[in-house]
């Protein structure tokens, strides 16, 4: 039980999910696209073999459709918080209280993400306090600890171009140190779904579940 690897991730509800992508996808549309970009990912998590994961979920309601979703051995954490950052530190004390020594904590909407940047998410905590995966849009996938600094998640503007600043800025007042991981993004808006559809089409092997989708509602262009 050394290292910990969780995705944070929501039931896909139309009309609750991926609202940005909407148009070019309908509500219902754009929550069962969520959904390929969640197996995905969870897809991905698995490529790291020597490393535990685990979904933190929301709403707290939705543990059966995500035990039905989830591969073996995934551990099932409900997200415990009033925002973003407690729900994220509150997911991230609880593996430590299990007993492991590092935890990385992710999006579940970058499901081409290379998974060597989540090896160098732990690898990285052998010189730094904290690894960041640094997003495009001023947010980010990944953040990861040795122990709880909860004090990283406060006032924080999130779902902003601010949250990397803020976040250097909360590091930086107690003492941590950073080690910052590639640019990578999120498929949030439809810029993003135009990046997406080139990296499927360098790489066959990328995203199964969101490409087939995407070829079936006739968005692979």
């Amino acid at each position: 039980m050394e290292n910990a690897l969780i995705v944070v991730a929501k039931e896909p509800v139309p009309g609750r999910t991926k609202t940005r992508l909407c148009p070019p996808f309908t509500p219902a549309a754009a929550a069962k696209f969520y959904r390929c970009l969640l197996l995905d990912t969870l897809a991905l998590m698995q490529q790291l073999d020597t490393t535990d994961h685990s979904i933190a979920y929301t709403p707290a309601s939705a543990r059966d459709y995500f035990a039905r979703l989830a591969p073996n051995g995934f551990r099932l954490v409900p997200q415990v918080g009033g925002d973003l950052g407690q729900r994220l530190a509150n997911a991230l004390g609880y593996h430590f209280d299990l007993g492991y020594q590092r935890v990385v904590i992710m999006n579940s909407d970058g499901p081409t993400l290379p998974a060597s940047y989540l090896e160098s998410a732990f690898s990285g905590l052998d010189q730094a306090d904290i690894t960041l995966g640094m997003g495009h849009d001023g947010g980010y996938y990944l953040i990861g600890m040795k122990e709880l600094h909860a004090k990283v998640f406060n006032d924080i503007d999130w779902s902003t171009e601010r949250v990397i600043p803020q976040t250097l800025a909360n590091c930086r007042c107690s003492g941590l140190s950073v080690q910052a991981l590639p640019e990578w993004y999120d498929v949030d808006v439809e810029a993003d779904l135009k990046r997406l559809h080139r990296d499927l089409a360098s790489d066959p092997a990328l995203a199964p579940n969101t490409r087939a989708y995407l070829e079936k509602n006739r968005l692979a262009d």
